[in-house]
C-alpha cells in the first residue's frame, strides 16, 4: 500500500494558515531560502512555486535544506527524544567537526540506538546527516571555481587525504582530478528526495544518480573514460534545465522532462530505456510487459538487467517498473525513494482529471 499525503495546494494553504493539523508529519522546503520550516511556521509565508514538502524532517535535510531558526523543525521531529535533541544540539554547535562511530561511543553512545532513533525520527543516520552537509559544502565550493584547499575547509576536514579519500568514495576521484574544462561536468543537484549527482556535456545530460547509490563511482569512471579523462565539475546548461525540470516535477506543476539525454548503452538496452520513458506518470509496468512491448518477449531478465543499468534516474523512469506480483523491487537509490516517487506521480493522475503528456 502507498501512503499519500495531502497534494501540494492542500499544503500550501496549511502553510498560508499555520494549520497545526500536520505538525510534526510534514514540512515545507523553500527553495529562494535554502531553509525547510514546519507548517505553522511564524515566518513570511513563500510562494507556492517555490515550496517543495516532505514527510520527514530527514528528507529536507538530505535535499540540502536547513532548518529553520524560527520554528526550530528538528526539535519537532525529534520529539520527546533526548538523545536525537542532545546529539543535534551538539551537530548544529559543530557543523564543520568530522563525526565517527568512535566519537559516538567516546560520549557513552550505544551506535545500534543512536541509529534506530535518528532513523525512527528523521528518516537518515545521525552519522549520513553529518556526512552529507559537510561533503555538499566543499562540493559546491569546486563547482563554484574555488580551490581544493578551500573546499577542503569548507567541507570540514583537517586532513587533505581524508578529504580526498571521502571525495574520491562520491566521485570516485581525488578533486585535484578534475579538469576545469572537462568536456562533461558535474555538479550538485538538491531534490526534495535527497541530493543527486547530475554529469552533462555542453548539451546533454549523461548521468543524474543519487549521492548514496552504490554503482555511482563506477559510473563515474564509465563516463571519464569515455570522455578521455576529460570530467570536470561545475555548472552545464543541461543540469541547469534538468534541475528546473526537477523543481517543477516534485512540485506537482509538470511530469515532463525535456533535457536532452545521452544514456549511453547498447541498442537493446537503449530500447528499454525507451520504452520506461512511454510509461505515463502515475502508471507501472511489469519486466515482462516491457519485454512484450520491445518485441522481446523471452528476455524479461534482460529487461530487468536494462533497467538496473539505467544512470539517469527519475528521467528514464526505471520506478515505475515492479515486480511481477506488483511489489516494489530492487531500486538503486533505494526502495523509501521508489514508493514516494509512485505516490508524487499518483498526484499527476488524478489532478483535474488529467493524464500528464506521454513524453515517449
Amino acid at each position: 500500500m502507498l501512503f499519500d499525503i495531502p497534494d501540494h495546494s492542500e499544503l500550501y494553504q496549511a502553510l498560508v494558515n499555520r494549520d497545526d493539523r500536520f505538525d510534526g508529519q510534514v514540512f515545507v522546503c523553500v527553495a529562494t531560502t535554502g531553509v525547510f520550516c514546519r507548517l505553522t511556521c511564524p515566518a513570511r509565508k513563500p510562494k507556492a512555486e517555490n515550496c517543495t514538502f516532505q514527510a520527514t524532517a530527514g528528507a529536507c535535510l538530505a535535499a540540502g535544506f536547513r532548518p529553520c531558526k524560527r520554528c526550530h523543525p528538528l526539535q519537532t521531529a525529534a520529539g520527546a527524544d533526548p538523545l536525537v535533541s542532545g546529539l543535534l544540539a551538539r551537530l548544529d554547535a559543530q557543523p564543520d567537526f568530522r563525526w565517527t562511530e568512535q566519537h559516538l561511543t567516546a560520549l557513552g553512545y550505544d551506535l545500534s540506538t543512536v541509529r534506530r532513533a535518528f532513523k525512527r525520527a528523521l528518516g537518515m543516520t545521525f552519522l549520513e546527516m553529518a556526512r552529507i552537509q559537510r561533503l555538499r559544502r566543499g562540493f559546491e565550493t569546486l563547482a563554484g571555481g574555488g580551490q581544493v584547499i578551500a573546499a577542503q575547509h569548507d567541507a570540514g576536514f583537517d586532513s587533505a587525504s581524508a578529504f580526498r579519500d571521502a571525495f574520491a568514495r562520491l566521485l570516485g576521484c581525488a578533486p585535484n582530478d578534475l579538469r576545469r574544462d572537462g568536456l562533461l561536468l558535474a555538479d550538485w543537484v538538491q531534490t526534495p528526495l535527497g541530493d543527486m549527482v547530475a554529469v552533462s556535456s555542453a548539451r546533454q545530460l549523461h548521468l543524474l544518480e543519487f549521492v548514496e547509490r552504490k554503482a555511482l563511482s563506477r559510473e563515474l569512471d564509465r563516463l571519464r573514460n569515455q570522455a578521455k579523462g576529460s570530467l570536470g565539475i561545475g555548472p552545464a546548461a543541461p543540469t541547469e534545465q534538468i534541475r528546473q525540470e526537477l523543481d517543477a516535477f516534485f512540485a506537482g506543476r509538470d511530469a515532463v522532462f525535456r533535457t536532452p539525454l545521452a544514456p549511453g548503452g547498447s541498442a537493446f538496452r537503449q530500447s528499454v530505456w525507451d520504452e520506461l520513458r512511454r510509461i505515463p506518470a502515475g502508471e507501472t509496468r511489469t519486466y515482462a510487459q516491457i519485454a512484450e512491448r520491445i518485441g522481446r518477449p523471452t528476455a524479461t531478465r534482460a529487461v530487468a538487467q536494462a533497467n538496473g543499468a539505467n544512470q539517469i534516474a527519475i528521467v528514464i523512469p526505471c520506478h515505475r517498473v515492479l515486480g511481477a506480483d506488483g511489489s516494489l523491487t530492487g531500486y538503486g537509490g533505494g526502495l523509501w525513494r521508489k514508493q514516494r516517487l509512485l505516490e508524487i506521480e499518483c498526484s499527476y493522475q488524478t489532478k483535474k482529471g488529467k493524464r500528464p503528456h506521454d513524453p515517449g
